[in-house]
């Protein structure tokens, strides 16, 4: 069972990520995360970020789908994705999976590292506004080198969608408003 700590990090990045706001994530709510990110981005469909971008995105969307969808409506309510959440903390290495490929996204310039420039401009595309990231991310660094590497970046992934302490460094992946 949820935590009511777990179950607000949750319910905020459920209702960023429904675009539509019609209580459920679909498809379609994915493809305009995904189009806002791009379009953050100034990247055009047919260029190699689009297409990259889109394919992790679209395919966090298969994974959710197929994780979450109990009751196979093709969408994904609250509930769902709540027990889902439940079960992460006896298979972390799913949640890894999931952290390996946002950090891809996350990763504009393909360099292994995520910038605080690059981490906002991936809560923005997330939240669908402007967002103040600059005392989240020092928190997020731990090590305090200027940027997340893959290892941290999954650490911290795994802390939001596995953990339930709300003082873990993790639990800000998604910003403030999820952790809060």
């Amino acid at each position: 069972m949820s935590s009511d700590f777990q179950r607000r990090k949750i319910v905020a990045v459920f209702s960023a990520m429904d675009v539509d706001g019609d209580g459920f994530l679909t498809e379609g709510d994915f493809q305009a995360l995904t189009d806002r990110w791009n379009g953050i981005r100034g990247w055009l469909p047919g260029t190699e970020g689009h297409e990259k971008l889109t394919g992790i995105m679209m395919g966090w969307w298969q994974t959710l789908l197929a994780a979450s969808d109990r009751d196979r409506d093709g969408k994904v309510s609250l509930d769902e994705v709540l027990l889902v959440v439940d079960e992460l903390h006896e298979e972390p290495s799913a949640v890894g999976g999931t952290a390996n490929a946002m950090f891809d996204a996350v990763d504009e310039n393909g360099d292994g590292e995520i910038s605080a420039a690059e981490y906002r401009q991936a809560i923005e595309a997330w939240t669908g506004r402007a967002t103040d990231t600059d005392n989240i991310f020092p928190i997020l660094d731990g090590n305090g080198d200027g940027h997340l590497s893959r290892e941290e970046f999954v650490q911290l992934w795994t802390e939001f969608w596995a953990g339930n302490d709300p003082s873990a460094a993790g639990s800000l992946v998604f910003g403030w408003v999820a952790a809060h």
